[in-house]
């Protein structure tokens, strides 16, 4: 991997909270995201567990990738913590103390959005240490099956990090064929991918509350797709899924703990695949300072 500039890291200036149902438990939630001393990066704390646990938010600590991504190992472990990674990475906060009083953060509405707006009412600030800023010198693709996932070298001007979805779910499928592509920026993040929702089709919708999850989640509360389209919702753009396929891989790469520059492209993947890159990514990237250090 190759090193290029940096910038400086930053956090939260006051403390914010939101409160929410959880999607899998169906508990009234809370979080909190407290400031946190630079190069802390992201730790999310239990503070319903005693002794108050502290688990990391990088890529070392994932332990479950199945429809959401899960860190740390049972009873000491968070999930579905996508949503709230994409919304602290997408607003390029790089240290935060997330308090969570259950093993899931509140679902919302599918989104980002009441984070992003809860984290953005509190204030930013720059911090005194760097964030680095690497790329790779060639294509680097992880896959499973048909779907694939590359981190492309920048072309010779690119200064930041582009990324594509190609959502393609077949020619009979109630959700469309559908592309989104975009630099990746925070004033795009706020504008075109935070409010973008969990979405899932009807079958997966019943399967899963079948095994008791999403008790009380309704179809008003994400965009759940059955043959003729969205139950009982409305999208918030055309592409809304590609986009927030989007969100997932901003919150899954955060994972790696800086940030990269290129063009990631994505096809058909999900979870396992963000953070399978995650960790070939953090591999070279260890492989590579540990060559900086002996030069």
């Amino acid at each position: 991997m190759r090193k290029h500039n940096a910038r400086p890291q930053r956090t939260l200036r006051n403390s914010a909270e939101v409160h929410g149902v959880g999607f899998l438990t169906g508990a009234t939630i809370q979080v909190r995201f407290l400031p946190a001393p630079p190069s802390s990066g992201v730790v999310f704390v239990r503070t319903d567990l005693a002794g108050r646990p502290r688990i990391p938010a990088h890529v070392t600590q994932v332990t479950g990738t199945a429809r959401r991504t899960t860190l740390g190992r049972a009873p000491v472990q968070v999930t579905l913590v996508e949503h709230v990674l994409a919304s602290l990475a997408g607003l390029r906060i790089d240290n935060c103390l997330v308090e969570l009083n259950a093993v899931e953060p509140p679902g919302l509405d599918g989104s980002a959005l009441g984070f992003v707006e809860a984290l953005l009412e509190a204030g930013i600030v720059e911090q005194s240490a760097p964030r680095s800023v690497w790329s790779v010198s060639e294509p680097v693709t992880v896959r499973a099956g048909e779907a694939t996932l590359t981190l492309h070298p920048p072309e010779t001007d690119q200064v930041g990090l582009w990324m594509s979805y190609f959502l393609d779910y077949g020619p009979t499928a109630p959700i469309v064929r559908q592309v989104y592509t975009r630099e990746i920026s925070s004033s795009v993040f706020l504008r075109e991918i935070a409010s973008c929702r969990t979405f899932l089709l009807q079958q997966e919708a019943e399967f899963l509350r079948a095994q008791g999850l999403g008790s009380n989640t309704t179809p008003k509360d994400l965009l759940i797709f059955g043959r003729y389209g969205v139950i009982g919702n409305t999208l918030r753009f055309a592409n809304e899924p590609a986009r927030h396929k989007v969100l997932d891989m901003i919150g899954d790469l955060s994972l790696l703990g800086t940030d990269l520059r290129g063009h990631l492209i994505a096809c058909r993947s999900g979870h396992p695949l963000n953070v399978e890159l995650a960790r070939v990514l953090h591999a070279r990237l260890v492989t590579a300072l540990g060559r900086a250090v002996a030069a």
